[in-house]
């Protein structure tokens, strides 16, 4: 197999999930789905050539968060995006935070550009250091790609950090992956989207996957100066969104409904999970702001056995221990219904008690 899939993205194998009907709490999206109806997108959009840069991706960012057309490069999913930006803006040196979403070092990598690595300690929860450290560690580095929230850790990075250390450092590309960034209960106050106006180097890669719970049609966006979104074009290839994505994303924009119950939903099953998780002193909670739970597990058995107990009840989370910094047993599942969660929690107190280490 090509080295390029060796790392799994999060969730099993299609076939293996449907032959096992497993509930899929490995992959961070939403539970729910915008549509109540099937929507009336088919033969006509399938044989209609799409616009060449989004135009309906943009639409929908336009009217749902009140955004600048000039602002705004439509994407064929955030992955575009974070491939695009160190090829098209030169990049040489990109800081990454890690734990963190692997495509990141490997755009730096295929653009030519080296990495650097801030870690992030269990210890403290994988909180993010004080802005003078991370300002000592931006020496010498030309852009810092970071997630708000981050993925797997769930670390939080205040815009208003970002801002500052964009502020001082005018000179450095800023890079903030807001795919997570809807699930959060201050959002859109939390999101660095609008304040690209002022930042010229603040770059936000957003992404509709995950919120929408679209992943099979690939939809986001850059967000970005309109300076900055000129460059970006001079690099992105045409045509890479289908008409069928472009149709869906417009209909997006009337999803107020879907919206309200999702967030209703996430604020509810984050507090009962995470109280119930405080019961079971064998799953230790390090991040859950957004849509997703990294949990570290120190019960009598392994990993591999409680992750085997979980699959053959059904159920398949995220292993983590290929992230660097997270092999001592942690794993991440996603916030899901009501009865899957519980589905799931009643899982978790039902894994046999094994001697430590077997």
């Amino acid at each position: 197999m090509n080295s390029l899939y060796h790392h799994r993205h999060g969730g099993p194998a299609e076939p293996e999930a449907a032959e096992r009907h497993l509930i899929d709490f490995s992959v961070n999206i939403s539970p729910l789905f915008p549509f109540e109806a099937p929507l009336a997108i088919g033969q006509a959009a399938m044989q209609a050539y799409p616009s060449v840069d989004g135009r309906g991706v943009r639409e929908f960012y336009t009217s749902r968060f009140a955004l600048e057309d000039a602002s705004l490069l439509a994407l064929n999913g955030a992955v575009e995006g974070i491939y695009l930006l160190p090829r098209a803006l030169g990049i040489r040196r990109m800081l990454l935070l890690s734990p963190s979403f692997y495509e990141y070092g490997r755009a730096a990598r295929i653009a030519g550009a080296e990495t650097g690595v801030l870690q992030l300690s269990p210890e403290d929860g994988f909180a993010l250091p004080p802005i003078g450290k991370l300002a000592d560690e931006l020496d010498g580095f030309d852009a810092f790609f970071l997630a708000n929230p981050n993925n797997p850790t769930g670390t939080l990075f205040p815009p208003e950090m970002t801002m500052a250390l964009a502020s001082r450092f005018p000179g450095k590309w800023f890079f903030v992956d807001e795919a997570f960034v809807q699930f959060l209960p201050d959002f859109p106050a939390v999101s660095l989207m609008k304040a690209v106006q002022a930042f010229p180097n603040i770059v936000v890669v957003h992404s509709l996957t995950k919120f929408y719970a679209l992943p099979g049609l690939r939809l986001g966006a850059l967000v970005a100066h309109p300076d900055t979104i000129r460059k970006l074009y001079d690099f992105k290839e045409p045509w890479t969104l289908n008409a069928v994505a472009e149709s869906v994303a417009l209909e997006l924009a009337a999803c107020g409904a879907y919206e309200a119950a999702l967030m209703e939903l996430m604020t509810t099953e984050r507090e009962r999970i995470v109280s119930a998780l405080s019961q079971m002193p064998e799953l230790c909670v390090a991040g859950g702001s957004a849509n997703f739970f990294l949990v570290q597990w120190r019960g009598g058995c392994s990993l591999d056995l409680m992750l085997g107990h979980l699959f053959h009840r059904g159920i398949m989370v995220r292993d983590c221990r290929n992230f660097a910094g997270l092999e001592e047993n942690y794993f991440r599942f996603a916030i899901r219904t009501p009865f899957e969660n519980d589905f799931l929690l009643e899982a978790f107190r039902a894994v046999p008690e094994m001697p430590a280490g077997l």
